[in-house]
């Protein structure tokens, strides 16, 4: 009985052996066919081993006559069920696949992708990871976008700036040489006004270049412990004078010991263009206030104007390159600048960690920056 078990098992394993390298070598050759020529090889390769090991044992069974006939239609019968189940699979996962093909295939150049329903988990898995990389794709593409056009923007409005003042400097520096100009007011005068010219557009180059390291992602900081009420308090004293040729009144209101982890003197920029923008919108005898005051693990900076609040359109164009709230170029009297100074706050509190965003209160508006705070 033992020589028998083991001769059966000797029998089918072998069998089985040979029917299994045979598939796999078919399963290789059609390596690039479709789903459902790789689901009839296993189908077939299955039942041929099988059918090869059930006709083997009956034949050394020395199983005759009706015995025989019946073994061999039960296993020829549940081969030709398990083709059929297995051509039916693999015409669904065929069709399944297809219709996922052509759903790609429709894509409009919007990038909007809808998956067909009904789909076996593993490609409706499949079809999820692609709307989500079509919508990523569409959100990178609409950021690419504005960003192009916030450079073109920026490269018309600056031409602009620049256009102007050069042509004034020019102006003055012919009039100067020619001898147009003669008494010494006028031409003290026009020194002066160059050199103010000269200030502004090298505040303007100053400007380009640092908003330029931070679109490039080359704005590197030198992080410290530093106390918010020090950088409130120096930026305070350094737009006093602004503030007092304009009539403006500075308030600074600081809660005790505001530890944060940054770079001193590029927060210090962030937030002074913050207060000289609150200072240029604000009306003569107006006031601006600046608070820093910290949460359960934020701190807080906020800017508080009286320039009247901000259009609900605009609040959301405030931090865009170049964006003034005006279509106007023409340069103001305080020497504002090409419209980058939120510009370069947005990006220099995004490099910290922190976010940057502007509501409407009271009679003006409030610039708020929040900042982790120092363990």
């Amino acid at each position: 009985m033992i020589n028998e078990m083991t001769a059966i098992v000797a029998v089918t394993a072998g069998l089985g052996l040979l029917v299994a390298v045979a598939g796999l070598g078919a399963m290789w050759l059609l390596r690039e066919r479709s789903i459902g020529v790789m689901l009839a090889v296993v189908a077939v390769v299955t039942v041929v081993a099988t059918l090869g090991g059930v006709v083997a044992i009956t034949l050394k069974m020395i199983i005759e006559g009706t015995p025989r006939d019946i073994v061999l239609s039960v296993v020829a019968v549940g081969g030709l069920v398990g083709l059929g189940v297995a051509t039916v699979l693999a015409r669904r996962v065929v069709a399944a696949s297809r219709s996922l093909v052509d759903a790609v295939h429709a894509v409009p150049a919007s990038g909007e992708f809808t998956p067909p329903r009904g789909l076996p988990a593993e490609l409706g898995t499949i079809a999820e990871s692609l709307d989500r990389a079509y919508r990523r794709l569409r959100l990178a593409g609409e950021r690419e976008r504005a960003l192009e056009s916030a450079r073109r923007e920026l490269v018309t409005w600056v031409s602009h700036d620049l256009r102007t003042p050069l042509a004034g400097m020019r102006a003055m520096a012919e009039a100067l040489e020619d001898g147009v100009v003669s008494d010494s007011g006028t031409v003290v005068r026009y020194h002066r006004q160059i050199r103010l010219e000269v200030d502004r557009l090298s505040g303007m180059v100053d400007d380009l270049f640092e908003l330029s390291r931070i679109h490039a992602g080359t704005l590197r900081l030198s992080r410290a412990r530093i106390g918010l009420g020090d950088l409130v308090a120096d930026a305070l004293a350094g737009v006093e004078e602004l503030a007092r040729a304009k009539g403006v009144r500075l308030t600074g209101e600081v809660d005790p010991v505001i530890p944060v982890q940054a770079d001193a003197a590029e927060l210090s920029r962030a937030l002074r263009n913050l207060v000289v923008n609150a200072i240029r919108h604000t009306p003569g005898d107006g006031t601006v206030v600046v608070r820093a005051s910290a949460g359960d693990d934020t701190a807080r900076l906020s800017v508080a104007d009286g320039c009247g609040g901000i259009p609900a359109d605009d609040l959301p164009r405030v931090f865009d390159v170049a964006f003034r709230g005006e279509a106007a170029r023409t340069p103001t009297a305080d020497g504002a600048g090409a419209g980058l100074g939120l510009a370069i706050a947005r990006g220099i509190v995004e490099a910290h960690g922190g976010t940057i965003g502007v509501v409407n209160s009271g009679p003006g508006c409030r610039f708020e920056i929040d900042l982790p705070l120092s363990a």
